[in-house]
């Protein structure tokens, strides 16, 4: 009896040594969901993440990223599968800016003040500070894009202003997709380098004195933009008025495939502009002859190219014709 009472002894304090190593992995934080949920969601991703799970989609793709148009990107998305990843009609600051990096969601809901208060009180036990909006800004890292889902709150609802504006470029050296209304416009202006998307503009805050207006319910966890589903880790990439939200696994693709349209554009135009081919020739199926000729090019013009060398000689490589 007292061998199987060691053996239990010792089985039960083998249980508990494995409980302590797992059970901070599923630990909520907040309101994030598990890194072992965000992985499970994110499985094509190979590469290297962050430690809550997020995928790290590499700076030299995201550096790349900033030459992609948004049909570029939205045609690779659709030929995979991915329908709802653009939205568009957004306000922006400058409307030349482009703004690429690795999406941080937020999650608010129209406020409600049993889970508010609940939210606040583990938040703050774990070492939270501050009003629930401040709580994704403050985990921003470099190359970040900081993504809200604020229901499109209008009056009483903005809760990005410059503070947090100033908060987000300090934390991540990016911008921000908001859907909903910010205010501190003239301040937001100010920020250099601040590239944002946002649905209108109201001088009012959210949660005045006696009102809870907005929750937040829901840090890196699947959001949704207007008619796009976004994921924690997606490279958001927003430029002439519009942002399309691109899976991790899907970057690599959408910008080499944009490097080539991009290329054998440039190569297109010059040839039309010198009168060495028609637009009919161009527009088509391109010949053998054509195809050479582009690649003389390509050889010719390596160190000019607004595609990095070791794309074009790996492209040099792989062609046939």
């Amino acid at each position: 009896m007292q061998h199987l009472v060691r053996r239990l002894s010792t089985s039960a304090l083998a249980v508990l040594a494995v409980m302590a190593l797992v059970a901070p992995l599923h630990a909520v934080t907040a309101q994030q969901i598990s890194k072992e949920e965000l992985v499970f969601l994110t499985p094509e991703w190979d590469g290297e993440r962050f430690p809550d799970g997020r995928p790290r989609v590499p700076d030299d793709i995201l550096e790349r990223m900033k030459h992609v148009t948004l049909e570029e990107a939205w045609a690779v998305l659709r030929g995979q599968g991915f329908e709802f990843q653009y939205e568009g009609d957004w306000q922006v600051i400058d409307p030349d800016a482009v703004l690429v990096g690795r999406a941080v969601t937020a999650t608010f809901m129209p406020g409600r003040p049993d889970i508010h208060r609940r939210y606040d009180e583990r938040g703050r036990a774990q070492g939270r500070s501050g009003s629930q909006n401040s709580w994704p800004v403050d985990m921003l890292e470099p190359g970040d894009v900081y993504v809200a889902d604020q229901f499109g709150a209008h009056v009483d609802g903005p809760t990005v202003g410059d503070n947090v504006g100033n908060a987000i470029h300090a934390n991540s050296g990016n911008g921000f997709v908001y859907d909903g209304a910010v205010r501190d416009l003239n301040g937001l202006k100010q920020i250099e380098g601040l590239a944002v998307f946002f649905r209108s503009y109201h001088p009012s805050h959210h949660n005045p004195p006696g009102r809870l207006n907005t929750t937040l319910v829901g840090i890196n966890t699947p959001t949704r933009i207007g008619a796009a589903t976004v994921m924690p880790g997606d490279v958001v990439l927003g430029r002439d008025g519009g942002v399309i939200f691109i899976p991790p696994h899907l970057a690599q693709r959408v910008v080499e495939t944009s490097e080539i349209v991009r290329l054998r554009d440039m190569f297109g135009q010059e040839r039309l502009a010198a009168g060495v081919y028609t637009s009919g020739q161009i527009d088509a199926r391109w010949s053998d002859e054509i195809e050479r000729d582009f690649s003389r090019w390509l050889e010719t013009n390596i160190g000019e190219l607004p595609v990095p060398r070791e794309r074009i000689e790996e492209l040099l490589r792989t062609r046939t014709w």
